[in-house]
């Protein structure tokens, strides 16, 4: 064979291996579920999360649900078990205490479920996500300033610009429960379905929901039901979570009353659905309101990477060709 093929194919047979390797990079660095751990010792828990996608999709005909960034949501609702682990590990102020075990968080107000993630931030190194105070036997609450604020999809002053760990926003929780990652479309129940899902005591069936009585409680927090199209359980019955929001969505005021969404185990099939929501004041303690957790996504975008081990590759096919020549 002529050396200028051979030097054609072996061009040709090292780009296609690039090329292979940048695709296989690029999915292998793509956010995906995973479970972050805390505590030590007889202490540590983890909470498991879902990456949520498809960045910069539309709002809902309801005006929620447009998110454009990826991030992270929880796959369940935080437990007393982790409230407990988590004060044992130096957390303090935060009780809940309403339920035990692996049963959701709840008489648990606003505020607290703020102070646990702001541990979950400063307890791993990371900055909080919250401006809180605590004095006396109360919690308060102060904004942060424009640069100290979050500031993808617009300014919110109750989140720090830094935070890795945060109670979820409305939209990023409405897109986590009723988007459809598959289409351009929302569904109207968080398991993926414009019906009502079959109400359960307890268990991980498709399609069902822990609601309308059919126990005396909640259920544990990975047993609540069937999963969201993104992989989250119990967005759907099980207790109300709280979220960031301000009920009126500007997060202006830091005392204003906060939305919640989900309904509880007691609800009917009118609270699960897309277009109901309610709100409390951030202060306010009820056994059917608890809470979730959303994160940041950390990893870099694939495009850095790719270019990054582009310009290596072909630099080092440079520098093997020159080689060659000499």
């Amino acid at each position: 064979m002529p050396r200028f093929a051979i030097a054609a194919l072996n061009q040709h047979s090292f780009l296609l291996f690039v090329a292979i390797s940048l695709v296989a990079l690029t999915l292998a660095i793509q956010p995906s579920a995973q479970a972050d751990t805390f505590g030590s010792g007889a202490n540590t828990f983890t909470i498991d999360f879902v990456s949520v996608g498809n960045a910069g999709n539309a709002a809902d005909t309801t005006g929620y649900g447009a998110v454009p960034y990826e991030y992270r949501m929880g796959t369940y609702e935080i437990s007393q078990d982790m409230i407990d682990k988590a004060t044992a590990s130096g957390m303090a102020n935060v009780t809940a205490g309403m339920w035990t075990g692996n049963q959701p968080a709840a008489l648990i107000s606003w505020y607290e479920a703020a102070a646990f993630v702001n541990w979950l931030n400063t307890s791993s190194g990371k900055t909080a996500a919250y401006n809180l105070t605590f004095s006396g036997s109360a919690w308060s609450m102060n904004l942060w300033s424009s640069g100290q604020a979050w500031q993808l999809g617009g300014e919110n002053l109750y989140r720090n610009k830094d935070a890795y760990y945060f109670l979820p926003s409305e939209n990023e929780w409405y897109k986590a429960a009723y988007y459809n990652p598959s289409g351009t479309n929302y569904f109207l129940y968080p398991t993926g379905s414009n019906t009502a899902p079959t109400p359960v005591a307890s268990g991980t069936s498709a399609g069902t929901a822990v609601y309308l009585g059919a126990n005396s409680s909640p259920a544990i927090v990975n047993s609540a039901g069937g999963l969201s199209p993104y992989g989250t359980m119990g967005q759907g019955g099980n207790v109300w979570d709280w979220l960031e929001t301000a009920n009126d969505g500007i997060n202006s005021s830091p005392s204003e009353d906060r939305a919640l969404r989900g309904g509880g185990w007691g609800g009917n099939a009118a609270v699960l659905r897309s277009d109901d929501r309610d709100y409390w004041e951030p202060s306010d303690e009820y056994n059917f309101i608890g809470f979730r957790v959303a994160s940041a996504v950390s990893v870099p975008e694939p495009s850095t990477y790719c270019m990054a081990i582009a310009g290596l590759a072909c630099g080092g096919y440079l520098v093997r060709r020159r080689r060659k020549r000499a």
